[in-house]
Parts: structure tokens; C-alpha cells; sequence
């Protein structure tokens, strides 16, 4: 059985795990550490911006959601490399949307490196839709938004 809640300190080192996990394989094609890999999660999960995915006593999941003026932000969504196919990372999104409504916002937008393609091809499929792309903090992104039914 799964649980979707928000992450406590004590989630901290299976936090950092998991993403080291998730976007370690990325490192050799993008040349640098994905920008997930540079976060400070002692800091997001002390905001409450992260939320996991238990399986028992396994994190299998993460999701961390910004709310900005206009849109709620998806900063990062990650799953275990041994939990992929197991629809984790739907569930994962649909909360997204469901948050970001839930807060009132008709937008969820999200970046994702320009050489992540497999990740772009993923959010255009769920509805996302590019916007545009810039270079932050030395990387390359792609930034994409989904617009929201209210309901």
C-alpha cells in the first residue's frame, strides 16, 4: 500500500537518496549535475513543498510544488529508478494538479533540461505545452505550463 503525505525531516536522507537515484544516470548526457541534484531539501521540506511517496518504509516518490504569483511551480518529480512502471509517476502529477487547483491556481507549470526529452515527451502527453526556453543557473531548460479545468 501507498501514502502520498508531506515529507518530514526525518524523510530527509531517503529524500536525497531518491534523487541522487532519479537523476544520477542524467549527469553524463547533460555534463553537469541536474538542478534537482542542487537543491536544498532540508530547506523545502521545512516549507512544506515536499511531498513523498511511501511504499511501507521505502520512499519510492517525490514532489516538491512552489506556489508562485500566477501558477502553482512543479520544481521536481522523481521516482525511484526500481519503482518506474508502476504508475507512481501519474499519481504523482495528478496531485500536482489537484494541489494547484486546490490553491486556486489555473496553471501548473513545470522546466525540465532540454536534453531530458523523454521527460518532455511525458508532460506533453499529460497536456503541457512548452513556452519557452532560457538558461538558468548554467542549465538548459525547457519550460512548459498545463492549463487547469477550475474544477
Amino acid at each position: 500500500m501507498t501514502e502520498l503525505r508531506l515529507a518530514a525531516p526525518d524523510d530527509l536522507a531517503a529524500v536525497e537518496a531518491l534523487v541522487h537515484e532519479a537523476y544520477c544516470g542524467y549527469i553524463a548526457r547533460i555534463g553537469q549535475q541536474p538542478g534537482p541534484m542542487l537543491d536544498d531539501y532540508v530547506a523545502r521540506i521545512a516549507a512544506g513543498a515536499v511531498h513523498v511517496l511511501a511504499e511501507g518504509d521505502a520512499i519510492v516518490g517525490i514532489l516538491v510544488l512552489i506556489p508562485e504569483r500566477d501558477a502553482m511551480l512543479l520544481d521536481n518529480i522523481a521516482v525511484h529508478p526500481a519503482a518506474q512502471g508502476k504508475g507512481y509517476g501519474r499519481r504523482l502529477l495528478d496531485f500536482a494538479e489537484s494541489q494547484a487547483r486546490t490553491a486556486g491556481f489555473l496553471a501548473i507549470r513545470l522546466y525540465t533540461h532540454e536534453l531530458m526529452t523523454e521527460n518532455q515527451t511525458l508532460y506533453r502527453r499529460t497536456g503541457y505545452v512548452e513556452t519557452h526556453r532560457a538558461v538558468e543557473q548554467g542549465l538548459k531548460r525547457v519550460f512548459m505550463t498545463k492549463r487547469l479545468d477550475p474544477c
